[in-house]
């Protein structure tokens, strides 16, 4: 028995050291995001011409970079690159608004079917109020095991450097276009890295978020200029609720082909591995309650 308790305990310790590992490499791996305009297929925005950009948004776009990076030089022009371009999209826009996916943080919303009637529903209440908006996304890792790495390091670092990123991003844009509202919006893990980008931006009253399905580990913290949905309104949402043995159920169905397609509310047929951790703009809670976050916020009628 003693000798078994002493496996255990090696085990776990090796466990822990491993995971320790990990973080201290995430910590010392920095890696830009990516954002790109919806539509372009994942390609990041580059500016066709740096003429006319005023000089002090390049300087400030060149110190936000250094801060980030350090002396990694294509790092650093790649994230003053990007920043630039969207600047550039931005500057005649009265709203941006950034996607930020769940899973391993590579999906765009074109390949997330929910969230893209959700992008057209908000774009469509907007423009109800003759406002223009700038639609992004953002792409927090590469497809493959790179990315998979810098991911679950993130999660183990509590997303910090990644959260920074997407802040430095929505600050940037707030500061240099004075009359600017950027929506951070954020699905499962997703939600959790525009939480604590929120967190950082705490005092910018430009900046908003709209969170789908935070996953039952993270406990929001940023509630100001935040709209949380933990449940479609349909069924309770499994990933929120920590539900793991419908989790386990679901995919086991989905994996061996036993699910059935869904198709609620007029949303087109799509399987759903984690019962309820999917959100449509076609279903009434979640249309009612953003239709009612953008109303309040944006005088909008």
């Amino acid at each position: 028995m003693v000798s078994k308790i002493r496996r255990l305990g090696i085990v776990i310790a090796l466990g822990l050291v491993l995971l320790l590992g990990i973080g201290v490499l995430a910590a010392s791996y920095t890696e830009s995001g990516v954002t790109c305009m919806i539509g372009a297929e994942g390609l990041p925005l580059s500016p066709s011409d740096f003429s006319v950009v005023p000089q002090s948004v390049v300087d400030d776009a060149t110190g936000l970079a250094t801060q980030l990076f350090g002396d990694c030089q294509e790092e650093c022009d790649d994230f003053v690159n990007q920043l630039l371009a969207v600047y550039s999209e931005a500057e005649d826009k009265d709203f941006v608004v950034i996607f930020n996916s769940g899973g391993w943080g590579w999906n765009l919303v074109e390949d997330s079917p929910g969230w893209w009637s959700i992008f057209n529903g908000i774009e469509s209440e907007l423009e109800s109020a003759t406002y223009t908006s700038l639609k992004l996304n953002y792409l927090r890792a590469v497809d493959g095991f790179r990315g998979r790495f810098d991911e679950v390091g993130g999660m183990i670092t509590g997303y910090q450097s990644k959260a920074k990123d997407l802040a430095c991003r929505a600050e940037f844009l707030t500061t240099h276009i004075p009359d600017l509202k950027v929506i951070l919006a954020g699905e499962s893990t997703g939600a959790v890295i525009t939480d604590r980008a929120m967190e950082i931006l705490a005092d910018n009253s430009q900046v908003y978020s709209i969170q789908t399905g935070p996953p039952f580990w993270h406990q929001t913290a940023m509630l100001e200029r935040t709209l949380v949905m933990n449940g479609n309104g349909i069924i309770p949402d499994s990933v929120n609720q920590g539900d793991f043995l419908s989790i386990a159920s679901g995919y086991f169905e989905s994996w061996f082909g036993l699910s059935e397609p869904e198709d609620d509310f007029g949303t087109t047929p799509h399987y759903i591995a984690a019962p309820g951790h999917d959100y449509w703009w076609q279903y009434p809670e979640v249309c009612s309650q953003i239709t009612n976050f953008l109303r309040q916020n944006f005088r909008i009628e």
